[in-house]
């Protein structure tokens, strides 16, 4: 009888989740007003885009080490992203061009997901399309599907004044995602701003074949399209900057593909992978 008389009433928790609700409106107010200020001494210190990758992707590490509890971890993760893509919105106003030919509904849960709903969302049904707009745009972003691709978009990445591939979503990989499509982030991003723990480079090569394709497999990801200006094909490949892309050159040349062209068209995080329940 002690022990019911001392538990918590539905009210006491009631009030207490009340509590807690108001403390984090009240904290998400406190953020946005250190936005106003941030924004105030970005106009004398600092110019170029909002967006920071590198410390994107280090508070999602930190976000994931920490979380424990009942609270899905896909929740988590999309509180997060809105909160940072609106906060980024708030400092500089971007919108999302999108590339909807891989599925228009997953390319829409993955904006939505990632970037909530006060992102103006723009479709298009190319990657052409949705990097050209990103092209003309002082700070816009542009999703492009990373598992496919029908011409090779990348290439318009190549010029050293282009936008360049900034991310590769979701950050935070699990089974079940609820945004799980694959997805690349093109935009204008500062030199600084950058992370390139993966490095991109958009590649054509003459001689291509499966045979090379599989020489590359072990440590690179590849997207690779016919080039219509040779008997080769025009790639995509990501590859661990610790292993650089002399490594991925080597392969090529060992393999019997020639190197006609290399450009480093971006770079983007280490993905974070979350082991399944039970998993080792």
């Amino acid at each position: 009888m002690s022990n019911a008389a001392s538990a918590p009433s539905l009210q006491d928790l009631r009030q207490e989740i009340d509590r807690i609700d108001q403390q984090v409106h009240t904290l998400l107010m406190e953020r946005a007003d250190i936005i106003d200020r941030l924004i105030a001494v970005k106009k004398t210190q600092e110019v170029g885009s909002a967006f920071r990758p590198a410390r994107e992707a280090d508070m999602m590490r930190r976000l994931v080490e920490r979380h424990r509890g009942i609270l899905p971890l896909d929740t988590i993760e999309g509180i997060w992203r809105v909160i940072i893509a609106t906060f980024t919105h708030v400092q500089a106003p971007f919108a999302v061009h999108a590339d909807l030919s891989p599925g228009e509904s997953a390319m829409r849960d993955s904006a939505r997901f990632h970037f909530g709903f006060v992102v103006p969302f723009v479709p298009h049904f190319s990657a052409d399309a949705a990097v050209a707009a990103v092209a003309g745009s002082r700070g816009d972003l542009a999703l492009v599907s990373a598992s496919s691709s029908r011409a090779p978009w990348w290439s318009a990445l190549e010029a050293p004044d282009a936008p360049k591939i900034i991310a590769r979503l979701p950050f935070v990989e699990r089974p079940n995602h609820p945004a799980a499509m694959p997805v690349f982030v093109v935009s204008r991003v500062a030199p600084e701003a950058m992370v390139r723990e993966v490095e991109m480079w958009s590649v054509r090569v003459s001689g291509w074949n499966a045979a090379v394709a599989r020489a590359l497999a072990p440590f690179a990801e590849i997207i690779a399209v016919p080039d219509a200006t040779s008997d080769g094909a025009a790639l995509l490949v990501s590859v661990p900057a610790a292993d650089g892309f002399d490594k991925v050159r080597a392969a090529l040349v060992n393999a019997g593909a020639s190197v006609r062209s290399a450009a480093l068209v971006g770079g983007h995080a280490t993905r974070y992978t979350v082991a399944p329940p039970g998993g080792a």
